[in-house]
């Protein structure tokens, strides 16, 4: 969803399961192509965050997840396009996953997020989960 500040609006979900947080690569084609990034997509009209997140994350990768807590929302200016992130902390409830709109995923350690390319974007937050102690 674009906002009236011509914002796109995007959850971001963070899944985490056994030390380990969900994370997918961008498909060819697409905005940000090869990147990787936590799952997550635009909001539709009148879609809450959080709704979004759990829709998002089960049409990218099949994997089923309750929101939870939602973190400072995050606004970057790309030359093409403005954004505002809304991460979310989410509870994994089933699937392994499946790359059905991703390039890629991976369950990823705090060493595999420090390996893989972020959109700017997302660097504060993939910073923030590399401290965090919910990751090996």
């Amino acid at each position: 969803m674009t906002s009236a500040g011509g914002r796109i609006e995007v959850a971001v979900a963070l899944v985490f399961r056994n030390r380990r947080v969900l994370v997918t690569e961008r498909p060819a084609g697409t905005h940000l192509a090869g990147s990787w990034e936590l799952p997550g997509g635009k909001l539709a009209p009148g879609e809450s965050v959080e709704a979004c997140a759990v829709r998002e994350v089960r049409e990218e990768t099949a994997v089923s997840i309750r929101a939870g807590v939602r973190l400072a929302a995050i606004e970057w200016d790309y030359p093409e396009k403005r954004v505002i992130l809304y991460p979310i902390e989410c509870e994994w409830l089933s699937g392994e996953g499946e790359c059905l709109e991703v390039s890629a995923l991976l369950w990823a350690t705090r060493a595999d997020l420090r390996e893989k390319s972020f959109p700017p974007a997302n660097r504060a937050l993939i910073e923030a989960l590399c401290k965090s102690p919910r990751l090996d």
